[in-house]
């Protein structure tokens, strides 16, 4: 086989795995819309929960992802921020650099159920903060952390090295170079990575099931110790209740929001990118 064949063979696969995914997102896209676009009302969208979630709306589910993203971004942002100076411009060791990598890629990997776990028993019943808001926003924030540091690390690494020789050269220290230049120059991929790990936190379950929510009766938080109701949750809640056609079809309008919030952090996301790279170029 030459290498025209190979060449040919090898983008002709990589053509029919793209049209396989595409495909199965757009019908899994489709069911979503199909089922859940007759539930979306402004009613839908502003009213309270009732009857264990089977009637009502999902304004108080709406408000606890969000509550729960934005705390975790806040308390990510800055940990990622400086692991990834850290990383970039002063761990020099190659043995601790190849250390930290490993611990960053374990991180990342480890099943969400695990981070549930971990802060059941710490934060819950060691600490005794109970079923909290805050706890599920720390919790999410560890599980996010890799991916917004990772995407700083590469925006922070790519900035051509001719960028600190010559603030070095205008008489900056270390600290003003990276205040004044590497943190403009790369804040993009924390961004950007920070809004992949909200995609990735807004839909799951299993970390915050058992530490953060309520699957019923749960308004606005008064305080930091108290639970919200989220998305996710909710949709398990109806799910189960698969026998009722309301709970059901309430279910899959939940289903259509979250998924439409998720897109919305993704489409950001990829903005942010294109836009830096315009940017860039010109």
């Amino acid at each position: 086989m030459n290498r025209n064949m190979k060449n040919r063979l090898f983008y002709i696969s990589i053509g029919l795995a793209v049209t396989i995914c595409s495909l199965i997102l757009l019908f899994l896209f489709g069911i979503i819309i199909w089922n859940g676009l007759p539930a979306i009302s402004l009613d839908f969208l502003t009213n309270s929960s009732t009857n264990f979630g089977a009637d009502g709306g999902i304004v108080y589910q709406i408000f606890g992802s969000i509550l729960l993203i934005l705390f975790a971004a806040l308390i990510c942002l800055p940990i990622a921020l400086g692991t990834a100076i850290y990383k970039s411009e002063y761990l020099k060791n190659e043995i601790l650099h190849k250390i930290l990598n490993t611990l960053i890629y374990s991180l990342n990997g480890i099943p969400s159920i695990i981070f549930g776990i971990f802060g059941l028993i710490f934060f819950v019943n060691l600490l005794n903060m109970g079923i909290s808001w805050i706890v599920g926003s720390i919790i999410l924030s560890i599980m996010i952390l890799p991916t917004v540091t990772l995407s700083t690390y590469q925006a922070i690494n790519s900035i051509p090295t001719v960028y600190r020789e010559s603030s070095s050269a205008l008489g900056l220290n270390k600290w003003q170079v990276i205040v004044q230049v590497l943190l403009p120059q790369g804040f993009h991929g924390a961004v950007t990575g920070l809004l992949i790990g909200i995609a990735r936190a807004i839909g799951e379950t299993a970390p915050i099931m058992f530490i953060a929510t309520a699957f019923s009766g749960v308004e606005l938080p008064s305080s930091f110790l108290e639970p919200v109701s989220t998305l996710p949750t909710h949709i398990l809640a109806l799910a189960q209740q698969a026998t009722n056609p309301v709970a059901l079809q309430n279910a899959w309008g939940a289903s259509l929001v979250l998924v439409m919030l998720v897109i919305i952090f993704s489409i950001s996301a990829l903005f942010i990118r294109l836009r830096h790279q315009s940017i860039s170029k010109s």
